[in-house]
């Protein structure tokens, strides 16, 4: 199994789009083939920072998931939102 965690920083005028869009979004995210889990999580100090936590079958399903169309379209509309670059780990339980 892959845990995989991603640090998101959103641009403060767009916060409320992205918890909009996640909170839409998460059931088809976890409807992917391989994923079992997914939380978004926001800094309890800096408002602007979200950590997504996922669980994947595989380092397979994951990249499966990324190359799809849904994952494309999504991450095209929250990259506009970014106020940093994004940071990612995939770790094995």
């Amino acid at each position: 199994m892959i845990v995989r965690f991603v640090k998101l920083e959103i641009q403060n005028q767009h916060i409320a789009d992205f918890k909009a869009l996640t909170a839409g979004e998460k059931e088809e995210i976890v409807a992917f083939e391989g994923c079992s889990f997914l939380e978004i999580l926001q800094d309890v100090n800096n408002k602007n920072l979200f950590f997504s936590h996922s669980h994947w079958q595989s380092e397979d399903a994951l990249n499966k998931y990324r190359e799809s169309d849904f994952f494309r379209g999504n991450w095209t509309q929250v990259k506009q939102w970014f106020a940093a670059k994004p940071e990612a780990w995939s770790l094995e339980r």
